[in-house]
Order: C-alpha cells, then sequence, then structure tokens
C-alpha cells in the first residue's frame, strides 16, 4: 500500500513540477501557471469527502487500481493537449482519481497496519516520496524530450495500480484465515463456546450456539459483549446471554468542533505547501540564476524532507503526542517560510528544507488525529483530511500567480509566512482524542459493508 500510495502521488507533485515547462514552452502568465494547479485541485478537493462519505458504507478495494490509472491518465496527456482548457480538463481527470484513492486506501492501510500510528506514517511515507520522485521523474522525461514526451509519465500508474490489486488480495487472504482461526476456536469450544465476536467494523457477532449461550467479548468489549464500530454495529452476545453492547466505541463520540479547528488548521498548511509547491521552481531559479536544475532541486528538497518528517512525526507522537507534535510542526514553519522568502541566494536551499519538516511532520497525524475525532466516519475524515483541507490550498495558487504578475513573486510569496501562525492559532487548546480501542488499532476488515 506504501508503493501504491508513492504511484498516486507522484502525479500530485508532477502537476506543480509541470509548471516551469508549461511557463517555457507555451509562455503562461503566473496565473495562468497557477490555474493548471487549481485544476488538479479543486475538483480533487469537493469530491474526495463524497469517496469518503462511500468508504464509509461500502468498501470498494476496486476503486485503488481504476483511481490510480485516472490520476496516471490524466497527467500523461497533460502535455501533448494542444489547448489551455484541454490541459484543464485533463489535469482536473488526474486530480479526480488522485481524490478517489485517497480515502478507500487510507480505510485499506490502516486495516493492513492495525491502526497504529507508525504503520500510518510508513504508508504516507510512500505519498511523500511520490512527491519527491516527481519534479525528477518530470525533469527525466519532459526535461529532456519536451512536454510531448509526457505520455511516458503515465509508466507509475501501471505499476501503482498492480500493486493495489496484490495488497488488497494479501489483506483478503490475510482476514480469510484469521476468519478460519476464529471458526477453528469456536468449534474447539464445544458446547461452551458461544458464538464470534462482534467485528470492530460494526458486523453483528454470532449469537451463541451452546446451551450456556456464551459469547466472547469483542476486542472493545469487557464481558458485557464486544461493542461494535460507532457506524452502529452491534457487537456480540454477552456472557451473562444478553445482548451485547450497541454500536459505537467505549469513549466519546464523533468530536466535530475538534475536527472542524484541526482542518482549518490543514488547510492553512495546505496554502503554504501548494504556493510553494507551484513556485518554488521558478522562484529559486529567478534568486540563483543557476536555470531549470536548481528549480528542480528545489522542489524536489521541498518533497523529500516530507518523506523524513512523516516517519519522525509518528515517532514523535508516540513519545510526545500528536497534538502537541502538531502544534510545534505549525510554530516551526513560521520562520523557515520567512527564511525561503527572505534570504537571498542559495542559502534558502536549508530553509526550503526546514519548511518541508515542518509541513510535513504533522502530515500523517492529522489522518490519524481526523480519524479518532469522528471515529463512526473514518472515510469522511480521511477525505477531509487527505483530500478537501489539502487540495483546497490550490485555490489560493492563482491568487499568488495573479498578484506576482502584478508585483514580484518574491512579494506574493511573502504572505505565506502568516499561514502557519494562524494554524497554530486554531490548534490552541485542542485535545488528544481517545484513540480507537485499548491498543488503538482497528478492525482489519475496516468499516462495515452495507448488503
Amino acid at each position: 500500500m506504501s508503493l501504491g500510495h508513492a504511484c498516486v502521488d507522484v502525479y500530485q507533485g508532477a502537476v506543480a513540477a509541470l509548471v516551469p515547462y508549461f511557463l517555457a514552452e507555451r509562455a503562461y502568465s503566473y496565473a495562468a501557471a497557477s490555474g493548471i494547479v487549481l485544476a488538479a485541485s479543486l475538483l480533487s478537493s469537493v469530491v474526495q469527502p463524497l469517496f469518503g462519505a462511500l468508504t464509509d458504507r461500502w468498501r470498494l478495494p476496486w476503486l485503488l487500481p481504476v483511481s490510480t490509472l485516472v490520476g496516471g491518465a490524466g497527467v500523461a496527456l497533460a502535455g501533448v493537449t494542444g489547448s489551455y482548457p484541454l490541459t484543464l480538463t485533463v489535469i482536473a481527470v488526474s486530480g479526480i482519481g488522485v481524490a478517489a484513492y485517497h480515502p478507500e486506501s487510507a480505510r485499506v492501510a490502516r486495516a493492513a497496519g492495525r491502526g497504529t500510528h507508525t504503520s500510518m506514517g510508513w504508508f504516507s511515507l510512500g505519498g511523500n516520496l511520490g512527491f519527491a520522485a516527481a519534479p525528477l521523474l518530470v525533469a527525466a522525461v519532459v526535461g529532456t524530450a519536451g512536454l510531448r514526451a509526457s505520455p511516458l509519465l503515465g509508466l507509475p500508474a501501471v505499476a501503482g495500480a498492480g500493486l493495489c490489486v496484490a495488497a488488497t488480495r494479501a489483506i483478503r487472504a490475510r482476514r480469510g484465515a484469521e476468519e478460519d482461526v476464529r471458526g477453528a476456536e469456536t468449534d474447539l469450544r464445544g458446547g461452551s463456546g458461544g458464538g464470534c465476536a462482534g467485528r470492530d467494523d460494526g458486523e453483528e457477532g454470532g449469537n451463541g450456539l451452546g446451551a450456556s449461550g456464551e459469547g466472547r467479548a469483542g476486542r472493545d468489549g469487557n464481558g458485557d459483549g464486544g461493542a461494535g464500530r460507532d457506524d452502529g454495529g452491534s457487537g456480540g452476545q454477552g456472557r451473562s446471554g444478553g445482548q451485547g453492547g450497541s454500536g459505537g466505541r467505549d469513549g466519546p463520540g464523533d468530536d466535530w468542533w475538534s475536527f472542524g479547528r484541526l482542518s482549518g488548521a490543514i488547510v492553512c498548511r495546505s496554502i503554504v505547501f501548494v504556493g510553494l509547491s507551484t513556485f518554488v521552481p521558478v522562484f529559486v531559479r529567478e534568486r540563483t540564476g543557476w536555470g531549470e536544475q536548481a528549480g528542480t532541486a528545489a522542489l524536489f528538497v521541498l518533497y523529500l524532507g516530507g518523506a523524513v518528517g512523516t516517519v519522525a512525526g509518528g515517532r514523535l507522537a508516540g513519545r510526545f503526542g500528536r497534538v502537541a507534535v502538531v502544534r510545534w510542526s505549525y510554530a516551526a514553519t513560521v520562520p523557515a517560510v520567512a527564511g525561503v522568502v527572505l534570504v537571498p541566494g542559495p542559502a534558502l536551499y536549508p530553509f526550503i528544507a526546514l519548511t518541508s519538516a515542518g509541513l510535513y511532520v504533522p502530515f500523517s497525524l492529522h489522518v490519524t488525529l481526523g480519524q479518532d475525532y469522528l471515529p463512526g466516519r473514518m472515510g469522511t475524515a480521511s477525505g477531509v483530511t487527505l483530500g478537501l483541507t489539502v487540495s483546497v490550498g490550490g485555490v489560493a495558487g492563482p491568487l499568488i500567480g495573479a498578484l506576482a504578475d502584478a508585483t514580484s513573486l518574491r512579494f506574493a510569496l511573502a504572505p505565506l509566512i502568516v499561514f502557519p501562525a494562524v494554524g497554530r492559532l486554531l490548534l490552541r487548546g485542542l485535545r488528544e482524542p481517545v484513540a480507537p480501542g485499548a491498543d488503538g488499532a482497528v478492525s482489519p476488515t475496516g468499516p462495515r459493508a452495507t448488503r
């Protein structure tokens, strides 16, 4: 799943990496070039929560390879379309494919890793490595042969689709093996053996088959029947013969207020990240005078630092808590972005790396925090934290581009210094949510499929 995530997110990074080539070969203005980034993010930001709601209701593993191929096809066609509207259209289609991928993939990845923060960190790492590889891939293909070679950019999508199929089959096989083991245990219990525990994903546990009607407690149960998920599934029958607890985990329910504040902070992060992703290659080229290679290197640093930051975020969260780490990251990003905008010449590269770390350390933590604030709506939470709030930053791109056309690129990027500070204010007083289950794990089967 992590490698498949890399093959998908390479197309998010590729859109920004293509901007300098659109400026050079098609003479687009800053505003027009940033409009391409907006096309990739606008529809994506709107439809991703919809896909999240669908994955709350149904398991859709087939969506992973299909969405991967759609995401790759849009970027592959971007360089061969002859008009600006067609370019926007195929880039928008790519954005829809990426949007369709993330909610279901987050559910499947969390199931594969049994819900630990570290496993989600590795899953996010894959996406960040895909981001980091994007400018190198685009430079190797488009930088060598021009925009007409863009169909070659579709190759990672083919590989990613195969990885998605392999991952979902492996998870299905593991789930089948676990169910066989549970069935064998039930058979060994004989007359005193109760029904299978209610699954964490909300499916009803079986009633006791023995004379005493004894049922095994579910994961969240304490002898009174396993609790189902917040989506309403009921747990297995309790030891006393009474029905298990009703749907809903032990602990508080959906906390929309905290989720809204977290989402607002992610929007601030998104504006900074999309703004820098779009214009840093051109900005660094202007500041250093080193040509296209300098811009590609800067974008690579911006994306690669995130690969390290994501893993570090999971480890730091295990020691200090997720909310504390997210707050520190936003605070540290303020001076880092200021260095990118204000420090002259090649000295800005270390500040790009620091900005990348500040933006990426909280990345996977955003996902698990959102899921734990909305434990009954994990697909929706994933769709918002991975999609809507991340992609909405693209809306600011044309505004930055228009301001750069009217003034200078440096002046247009200066407001980005403020947004991490605003995000830090939104996180003030935010509480650490109660993770699902005693160990933070979730069922490998994910949300219940509606029959």
